[in-house]
C-alpha cells in the first residue's frame, strides 16, 4: 500500500493528519503523535464501524 495522508480538518493545513503507512498509522504531528500498528488500527476501525465507538455529544 502506498503512503496515504488525510487531514483531520480538510479546511486548513494546520490540523493534525492521519498518515497510513504499510505497517503502521500515525495520527498527529511531531511532538504530539500516536502510532498504531496495523492490527491496532484495524481494531479502532472495527469499533467505529460496529457503533461501539461513535461520536461524542
Amino acid at each position: 500500500m502506498d503512503q496515504v495522508k488525510h487531514s483531520l480538518c480538510p479546511a486548513c493545513d494546520a490540523c493534525p493528519e492521519v498518515e497510513v503507512l504499510a505497517d503502521r498509522v500515525r495520527i498527529g504531528e511531531a511532538g504530539n503523535q500516536v502510532v498504531l500498528r496495523k492490527d491496532e488500527w484495524n481494531v479502532l476501525v472495527d469499533l467505529v464501524r460496529s457503533d461501539r465507538l461513535g461520536r461524542l455529544s
